[in-house]
């Protein structure tokens, strides 16, 4: 399971990925379902879909700690890995 090609290292890095993605979700719910990847904090992410009352699996998040400071984040945009994770693929959606 590679990752997409968005990894983040630093924190000039991280915060510009926060940035730009607060920005593109302007007006986008989304939930984030914690779990663990390679002994790492990670979170599913889901998408509210504007037709359905549910989220939708989006990606995978994993954080990358470092005597207790983020020191990288590793974006898996493939939603199938969710079952690799035993994640649903949907979510009810939170209104």
């Amino acid at each position: 399971m590679p990752p997409y090609p968005h990894g983040y290292q630093g924190q000039a890095a991280i915060g510009a990925f926060l940035g730009a993605s607060a920005a593109w979700r302007r007006g986008r719910r989304y939930e984030l379902v914690p779990t663990r990847a390679n002994a790492q904090p990670a979170f599913g992410c889901y998408l509210e879909d504007a037709d359905a009352p549910v989220a939708r699996a989006a990606g995978l998040i994993v954080l990358t700690v470092r005597a207790a400071h983020l020191a990288g984040i590793t974006r898996f945009m493939d939603p199938d890995v969710f079952r690799v994770f035993g994640l649903p693929p949907t979510t009810p959606a939170a209104h």
